[in-house]
């Protein structure tokens, strides 16, 4: 018998013919339908049927038994012997459970047994059977193909999955591998790192070790050093100390030698003035000169620390000079009062004499007076005291102020709430006007004025966001003249001090108040006198037991926890007094009653310049303030006087240029260059310059 595979490629060839690719239904023919009218005629089995009966069918019934249910009617129909021998796959299709048997309702079967027999008889049938066996086949070919595909399908993921596993295994060995390679690289640079670190840190610690050596080297010689240095300070402490004790005690000799001078010279004056040979003045004038030397040089060793040997020895020199002047003066008062009993004793006997004769000759004419002795005509020296009128007017103004003070004691010592209010807001009222003066344009500096003239006169005013009036207290005009006069000076005192133009328009605004109110005026010459006692002219003498520090503040210095202030310091401030005092004499309020007088005018200033320069000079002070002073007003005195001031400044180029520098240590030559480069400069060109930051007209109209 052929193989079976031949029945497989009839059937596909069956399938791939024209009939077999035709579309049709089995059921066609039961439903009358003719579309397989050609169907009708007894099929015709092709030559290769009897081979796929032959092949197939045997195969089959081995591998599929017949069903025990089947029918009756199907067996008999499949063993007679006129059609293909009985197989399991016929007997699958006629089985109950076939879809043929299961499309053809019970009833037809029963009416139709005629039509059954002759299907089951036909060839047809046996096409229908084999068709199904390939579908059948088809369809167990086409599960096991994809249950063989599934499988292969699986054996493919498995064997990817298990391809990717081991990939990713390779990849993480890899990647470990490579971690592993540069943990390690990593860990040989730090060591080597370390290595290198760890000698370079040796070799540091070397160095600082050689270092340290070297530095404790040099702090043991900087400590013995610092030690020497130590002892030498204390030591030069000591003497310094030492030597300023002697200084002190040099002074307070010289002081009383002076003392004794001026007494000695005085009764001289009074008793022996024909006989004296030799000038009284002078004898003042050298140890006034000596006393102002020996305060000098206290002042510029306690600037700079202690005094030097030089110090002392010029100290000791001074007092050499001042014993040899007393001592001087001792014996010319001796000789004067030698001289003069001698000339008593010859008048005396030249008087016995005349007598004697009168009486031989019987005449007695009227008995002579002493013979009157003619004293040589000696030039008058510079004075050493302020002139007495000038004296009571400097102690009127100070009384003025201590009333003034004394007037509104109660306003200050009060203790009540609301007064302290009062106070503190008049003061303010009073200062801080004062303290907005600039020269920022001259309508802002007529509202000032007008705001201090308007407190002073009782109008109210604000000040603070408060309105203030000197009517709230019955001492309130008196506590504002007060304070505003105390600012004015302040101002000079600091603001002027360290700024020279601001000298104008502060000393405008006080010089029109001064005008409307005089009062003020006196108390701002009180304040000024007492601050800056060259304005007066004024040099303060030292009294017989004055502590140093009471006569160091007459003199105009501060002296704060027994620490007087520095000479620089101290002549800013006088300069900047003596500046706004020059400013004041000059100027008058523009918007004031000018027919009036100026209340402390030019005239002011000329007597203060002639009494400075009839004085004799302080050693560093003079010449300061006589700069300042001529700078701030000698344009306006050049104006008013003319010839006669040029007189002046010749006088005091030629003359008292050269008493000053006499009084002017080596060390404080500065302010006497300045006043003597100032004073050739305006004489050589015959006018001195209008001062810098003068208010001009222009001002007045900003």
């Amino acid at each position: 018998m052929p193989s079976e595979g031949r029945c497989w490629e009839t059937l596909q060839a069956l399938r791939s013919s024209s009939k077999g690719r035709l579309c049709y239904h089995r059921d066609w023919l039961q439903r009358g339908e003719d579309v397989l009218e050609e169907c009708l005629s007894p099929p015709k089995l092709s030559p290769y049927s009897g081979w796929v009966v032959d092949h197939v069918l045997p195969y089959t019934q081995e591998s599929l038994a017949p069903p025990e249910t089947s029918s009756s009617g199907s067996a008999s129909a499949l063993d007679q012997p006129s059609l293909v021998p009985r197989s399991p796959v016929q007997s699958a299709a006629f089985s109950p459970a076939s879809p043929t048997a299961l499309d053809v309702p019970k009833g037809k079967q029963e009416s139709q047994p005629t039509e059954s027999k002759v299907l089951k008889s036909s060839r047809g049938i046996n096409v229908e059977v084999c068709i199904r066996m390939y579908e059948l086949v088809h369809r167990m070919r086409g599960t096991e193909g994809l249950r063989q595909w599934q499988e292969e399908q699986e054996q493919r993921v498995r064997a990817l999955s298990e391809m990717a596993s081991e990939q990713l295994k390779r990849f993480d060995e890899l990647k470990m591998l490579k971690q592993h390679k540069e943990f390690q690289e990593l860990q040989e640079v730090m060591e080597r790192s370390t290595r290198e670190a760890l000698g370079h840190q040796e070799k540091l610690k070397a160095e600082h070790h050689h270092r340290a050596k070297i530095l404790n080297l040099k702090l043991r010689e900087a400590e013995q050093q610092r030690l020497r240095k130590e002892e030498q300070e204390r030591l030069r402490k000591e003497e310094g100390q030492g030597r300023l004790r002697n200084l002190y005690a040099l002074q307070e000799e010289v002081l009383q030698l002076n003392q004794e001078l001026e007494a000695s010279a005085c009764s001289a004056s009074d008793l022996h003035r024909d006989l004296l040979q030799v000038d009284l003045a002078a004898f003042r004038t050298r140890g006034n000169q000596l006393c102002s030397l020996i305060s000098s040089i206290i002042r510029t060793t306690s600037e700079s620390g202690y005094p030097t040997v030089e110090n002392q020895a010029e100290a000791e020199r001074a007092l050499q000079e001042m014993r040899d002047l007393c001592t001087s003066l001792g014996q010319e008062i001796s000789r004067a009062c030698q001289d003069k009993r001698q000339e008593e004793e010859a008048s005396q006997a030249k008087l016995q004499e005349s007598q004697a004769q009168q009486g031989r000759l019987g005449a007695t004419p009227q008995a002579a007076g002493p013979s009157q002795s003619l004293g040589r005509t000696q030039s008058e020296g510079l004075q050493v005291k302020v002139q007495e009128s000038t004296m009571q007017w400097y102690q009127q103004l100070q009384d003025a102020a201590a009333q003034c003070v004394s007037a509104f004691e109660g306003l200050t010592s009060s203790k009540d709430t609301q007064t302290k209010k009062i106070k503190m807001g008049l003061q303010k009222a009073a200062t801080i006007p004062v303290s907005q003066i600039s020269t920022i344009a001259g309508s802002k500096l007529k509202e000032i004025f007008d705001k201090i003239h308007s407190l002073l006169s009782g109008k109210p005013i604000q000040s603070g966001g408060h309105c203030v009036s000197i009517t709230q207290n019955p001492q309130g005009l008196d506590f504002v003249q007060y304070k505003l006069a105390e600012k004015f000076v302040k101002q000079g005192e600091e603001e002027v001090a360290s700024h020279h133009e601001a000298a104008f328009p502060i000393a405008v605004v006080a010089s029109g108040i001064w005008e409307l109110h005089p009062t003020v005026g006196d108390l701002i010459l009180a304040h000024l006198h007492k601050k800056c006692p060259y304005s007066v002219p004024f040099y303060p003498a030292f009294r017989e037991g004055m502590a140093l520090e009471d006569y160091q503040r007459m003199l105009g210095y501060q002296v704060k926890e027994s620490k007087v202030e520095q000479q620089d310091n101290f002549l800013k401030r006088m300069s900047g007094m003596i500046r706004l005092y020059a400013a004041i004499i000059q100027l008058r309020w523009p918007y004031g009653n000018q027919q009036a007088t100026h209340p402390h005018g030019l005239s002011h200033g000329w007597c203060w310049l002639a009494q400075v320069v009839n004085m004799e000079p302080l050693s560093d002070v003079t010449a300061t303030i006589l700069f300042d002073f001529l700078e701030v007003c000698g344009h306006a005195l050049v104006k008013q006087y003319q010839a006669q001031f040029w007189k002046m400044v010749l006088l005091i180029k030629e003359e008292y240029l050269l008493r000053i520098e006499a009084v002017t240590s080596s060390g404080q030559m500065g302010s006497f260059i300045r006043l003597k480069q100032f004073l050739e400069k305006c004489l050589q060109r015959k006018e001195i310059p209008v001062p810098k930051g003068f208010l001009t007209s222009s001002f007045w109209r900003s």
